[in-house]
């Protein structure tokens, strides 16, 4: 289907999918005459980080659709915590696609926190996700105790930092983003890229805040190759109108997201799968404890296609779009 449709300015929609409703930039074959992929983004950032992939996506032969996900944006923002639980973000998905492509099965692709919330929507539903591409994080299936008893083990009870034990009580970490949120967004983008100074910049006590010894760029107008000054304030501009609660929510419901997923316990996605990392994204590995994600989720995930970028770091599809692309609608031509 590619080259069948005539390219425009991405379209920007507000789609009503329920409970919310979530902003949307569609590219390419008019919604309803292709194939649908989603593109989810993660944490602190919008649609416009598939920024890169919408077109290559839409020439590809599908209907390109990133969305602001819900707290983000210009989608709606719901004020309490659980209204983040990934039962909810599934639902948000799932909603999307009744609204758009009624009936029709579609395709999933998601970063950083966009990656759990399409792994997840794909488990609980093969019936309306045929296929799912993640960006940085691995599935390793449903979780046999919640995310926050692993990292409090870990690091909490040992004294140690832990980003999302910082970010667990309401106001906090909103207070650190929200004082300057474009040089916390600069300084979380510089210091997770693989563009970073090598070292264990999160080797620090329990009681730092978030953004303490993180390395940043030189310069201030020093960004990296992959990060414009306008691609900054863009994120800035965004995360300063939209706020850092709805997105801080997301990581305050690790043992809601425990309980709901018990029900899948048992079963795997089973669908085409898709993958891609950087050695030097520490989410790949899963923060250290993997040595090999892709054969890690092979129980889990059987069809797994997986690629580790070497010295990508986590901001994937942004460092390495190139590369991704090439990757991504490799995978999206042969469903």
């Amino acid at each position: 289907m590619s080259g069948n449709w005539e390219k425009t300015m991405p379209e920007f929609r507000q789609i009503d999918c329920g409970e919310v409703t979530l902003r949307c930039v569609i590219e390419g074959p008019a919604v309803g005459t292709a194939p649908l992929a989603i593109m989810v983004h993660g944490f602190p950032e919008s649609w416009y980080s598939w920024r890169h992939q919408l077109a290559p996506v839409a020439e590809a032969g599908f209907t390109a659709c990133a969305i602001d996900v819900r707290g983000y944006g210009g989608s709606d923002k719901p004020h309490a915590v659980e209204a983040y639980a990934m039962e909810r973000l599934v639902g948000d998905l799932v909603g999307l696609r009744d609204a758009l492509v009624p009936g029709q099965q579609v395709v999933l692709i998601g970063h950083d926190w966009g990656a759990p919330i399409v792994w997840n929507s794909t488990l609980a539903r093969p019936d309306v996700f045929r296929a799912v591409a993640a960006l940085s994080v691995p599935f390793a299936g449903v979780p046999d105790r919640p995310f926050t008893e692993v990292f409090r083990e870990h690091f909490t009870s040992k004294g140690r930092f832990f980003y999302q034990e910082f970010f667990q009580e309401p106001g906090v970490a909103e207070a650190e983003a929200e004082a300057d949120p474009r040089a916390f967004l600069r300084k979380m983008l510089y210091s997770i890229s693989g563009d970073a100074p090598l070292g264990n910049h999160w080797d620090k006590p329990l009681g730092a805040t978030f953004l303490e010894g993180l390395p940043d760029v030189a310069d201030p107008n020093g960004l990296p190759g992959w990060l414009s000054d306008a691609d900054l304030t863009f994120y800035a501009r965004e995360m300063a109108a939209s706020g850092f609660r709805g997105p801080l929510n997301r990581y305050r419901n690790h043992e809601a997201d425990y309980a709901w997923a018990q029900q899948f316990r048992g079963r795997r996605i089973e669908c085409p799968a898709l993958f891609i990392g950087g050695t030097r994204d520490p989410a790949t590995s899963l923060f250290g404890a993997v040595a090999d994600p892709v054969e890690m989720m092979r129980p889990a995930v059987p069809n797994v296609e997986g690629h580790v970028l070497e010295g990508c770091g986590h901001w994937t599809q942004q460092e390495r779009p190139a590369e991704v692309n090439a990757l991504l609608v490799d995978w999206l031509k042969r469903l």
